[in-house]
């Protein structure tokens, strides 16, 4: 499955429109109910205990890695909103508002429903499953950089007997550095030590430009790496949704190779394209789904004639792409690409590929 992140796939502009609600009051769907701190969390002999099948356990972790790494984000813009780390839990809330975090469509349990006490977040749910390696690796990694946390910490990540395989357990630090966690995936959690490792150090540069072209390129390599192990852990989940929604789900990663390359910042407010408010079923075509916006329409839509351009033309369009974004002007052009072909009815997708050619003329 060729992707870089399924949370930078969806990383586009916010759209006013009948799409999924991924805010509340102007912050992620529950965000004020989220622990604030570490010691907020469950404790058992000193350890503290996540569980990131709990919604609001789960939306706690991004709000523990925004709120450490907000010193370190002034070259993102003025405020507090303007941290790339946002589209972590708005991605969260996306999927419970819109039923995908329901163990499977059409199922009665209340798994992943607002409306259940806890919220729970299905590990049998593909979107939850791919979800999960964007909540629990960032943290960890942030945790052994102590962006997050001071002192000797040790975590023990909540893993369901039936699918434990699938995820990581514990995270101890200084007295096992070698945790589980770790152990199983070294490559992402070394990409995201290494983008918090250097968040700190880019902090210090005056170069505003460099400064958040490097935070986000750094940002987007640890994405990748989360993303690529989701796949291989999460793949068997796909099984139980429609084929319309797992056309939609490839599109959906497939897109992040554009996304990401193009270091696209997002933060509160610019965060993503008009995603379904639902999960699809066997009878949508899109973009002709009557309950559906014309915005949701048109994405689907576009994500749709992305995967058939990715058939025909293999990874030529993506390496072309990847051609094209050679510098931190190119890449902003790239941004305003992105922007029209996803959410602009009459922007002419065909003549991407003459616009991209152009381009890599002047790298």
């Amino acid at each position: 499955m060729g992707f870089i992140s399924a949370v930078a796939a969806v990383v586009l502009l916010a759209v006013l429109g009948q799409a999924a609600v991924v805010t509340e009051n102007g912050l992620p769907i529950q965000w004020d109910k989220a622990p604030n701190e570490l010691s907020q969390l469950p404790t058992v002999d000193g350890v503290i205990q996540v569980n990131p099948w709990d919604y609001l356990q789960r939306m706690a972790l991004s709000k523990l890695l925004i709120n450490s790494t907000d010193p370190y984000m002034s070259s993102m813009g003025p405020g507090e909103k303007e941290s790339p780390l946002w589209s972590l839990p708005l991605q969260l809330g996306w999927k419970l508002r819109s039923g995908m975090t329901d163990p499977s469509p059409g199922s009665s349990s209340t798994c992943g429903l607002e409306s259940s006490e806890p919220v729970c977040t299905s590990p049998q749910s593909w979107y939850a499953c791919m979800n999960y390696y964007m909540s629990v690796l960032p943290l960890l990694a942030a945790v052994q950089t102590a962006v997050v946390g001071k002192g000797e910490i040790q975590l023990h990540i909540q893993a369901p007997a039936e699918v434990a395989q699938d995820y990581c357990s514990s995270f101890r630090l200084i007295t096992a550095p070698a945790s589980d966690c770790s152990t199983k995936y070294p490559d992402a959690m070394t990409k995201w030590e290494t983008f918090f490792q250097s968040l700190q150090q880019i902090s210090n540069s005056d170069d505003t430009d460099f400064n958040k072209d490097k935070i986000l390129g750094l940002l987007w390599a640890a994405e990748e790496a989360s993303l690529q192990t989701a796949s291989l852990a999460c793949s068997e989940r796909q099984k139980l949704y429609s084929s319309p929604e797992v056309r939609f789900g490839q599109g959906w990663l497939n897109s992040a190779a554009y996304v990401a390359v193009a270091h696209f910042h997002t933060n509160i407010e610019k965060y993503m394209a008009p995603l379904p408010s639902r999960v699809l079923q066997e009878s949508d075509r899109p973009p002709n789904i009557p309950d559906l916006s014309a915005e949701e329409n048109h994405a689907l839509h576009i994500f749709g004639w992305m995967n058939r351009v990715n058939q025909l033309l293999g990874v030529s369009l993506v390496t072309l792409w990847r051609r094209a974004m050679c510098s931190p002007q190119a890449r902003e052009k790239g941004q305003g690409l992105l922007h029209d072909l996803i959410l602009d009815p009459k922007f002419p997708g065909t003549s991407l590929m003459a616009i991209l050619t152009e381009m890599t003329t002047s790298c």
